[in-house]
């Protein structure tokens, strides 16, 4: 059929133009940000304001993505009721935080920020976890007393493997700034942790029933243990850390509670304690719950500045009389080693070995200890008990010169 007279041939361009304005394309959904980056302002958050929601959102985006996403929280100070960073993720994921988020004066659960079942997760950024503790330590009597309400800690870590945590900031937690529970193959690296030392249970750093963490590059100072290795625990690497205030580097306490298990392989090195109510330390509770070993633990090259118990073995750990002194720890310590530790103290005790007189402590090494005291109370000193060390190198003081008197008052 030929084309009629009325038959008229538009342009191609103009075909487009009409087949565009005619059939308007559908905007695209949004992704969170160009990259895989998931920016919570793009889910509502602004500066001063309460970001719970927006928080959530990206998240459950980011971790949906199958390709390495990163949630990111911009710089500017934000109020945060609490998150659930929840696995399993279907890739690798960042959580970015450059900015300073709050917690709610009385927050409520165990934990104000939760990360729990993540593989490949990386936590960095120049922000600030402030838990504001100061609306919440008059309340905190858990130091007291076995059963009290405990407070939420700002960050708590549930098995979460195969990941990086580092430059963050923790302020003031309520409870212990950091917990890990069932994590392994994580490290934490130039990580800060503050609070005044007069903060009770703020624990910096408390690990449980994980494997190979380490803890590198990182400065701590808190009102109670700057890093506390708990039961079930092994090959814990803790190196180039300073501490200070707080109760120093510790393992323990052990035994407290029933079904704890092996403590094996703790790694101390290269740090720098300050005016600290401990330095290095392993402490058990006196009629303890359970019996199980602790083996495989060494502190070496450290330094101590006016540290009040700069070297410490404690099996009669019983603060605030909470138990039974008269029947001995059944904790069983084993390959310990002390080399290299250098400062001040500022007691007269530097050294205090006193192990469990039904389970004496077994191949414990003191190497090369230089510590002098230069207080009104006597001479430095070193007192020891169920425990025959392998002493070389340098001897300031005396290691094991005294016994140690039984049922002395424990320390925090």
């Amino acid at each position: 059929m030929g084309l009629g007279s009325n038959f008229v041939v538009l342009p191609l361009s103009l075909l487009l133009v009409s087949i565009a304005t005619a059939a308007p394309a559908k905007p695209a959904a949004p992704t969170g940000g160009a990259g895989g980056v998931f920016d919570v302002a793009k889910y509502g958050a602004k500066p001063n304001a309460d970001i719970t929601q927006a928080v959530a959102s990206a998240w459950k985006e980011a971790c949906a993505s199958t390709s390495p996403s990163k949630l990111l929280i911009p710089k500017g100070s934000y109020q945060l009721k609490g998150a659930s960073f929840r696995g399993p993720c279907k890739s690798a994921i960042d959580i970015q935080v450059d900015g300073t988020l709050q917690a709610p004066p009385h927050p409520k659960g165990e934990g104000w920020i939760m990360l729990e079942y993540i593989d490949q997760l990386t936590l960095s950024g120049t922000g600030v976890f402030d838990g504001q503790g100061k609306a919440g330590w008059e309340k905190n009597d858990c130091h007291l007393k076995k059963i009290c309400t405990k407070l939420p800690m700002s960050l708590k870590f549930n098995f979460v493997t195969n990941s990086v945590v580092k430059d963050i900031t923790s302020l003031d937690s309520k409870n212990f700034h950091i917990n890990l529970l069932g994590c392994k193959n994580v490290t934490f690296q130039h990580v800060t942790i503050s609070a005044p030392d007069h903060s009770p249970n703020t624990d910096g750093i408390h690990i449980s029933s994980s494997e190979n963490i380490n803890i590198l590059n990182t400065n701590i100072g808190t009102g109670d243990d700057c890093i506390s290795v708990g039961d079930s625990n092994s090959q814990i690497t803790i190196s180039d850390v300073t501490c200070g205030p707080g109760h120093g580097i510790s393992i323990g306490s052990l035994g407290k509670y029933s079904k704890e298990k092996d403590v094996i392989g703790v790694f101390v090195k290269k740090c720098k304690l300050t005016s600290t109510t401990n330095g290095v330390r392993i402490k058990t509770w006196p009629d303890s719950a359970g019996a199980f070993i602790a083996s495989d633990m060494h502190f070496e090259d450290i330094e101590m500045v006016n540290v009040s118990n700069p070297v410490i073995i404690d099996q009669e750990y019983c603060p605030w009389n909470q138990c039974n002194r008269k029947v001995p720890s059944k904790i069983k310590i084993s390959k310990v080693s002390f080399k290299n530790i250098r400062g001040t103290s500022a007691t007269p005790v530097a050294v205090k070995l006193v192990c469990s007189s039904s389970n004496p402590c077994e191949g414990v090494e003191v190497a090369d200890i230089n510590l002098t005291y230069n207080g009104k109370q006597g001479p430095i000193k070193s007192e020891c008990a169920n425990v025959k060390p392998t002493i070389t190198g340098q001897q300031n003081p005396k290691i094991c010169a005294k016994v140690a008197p039984p049922n002395a008052p424990s320390t925090d």
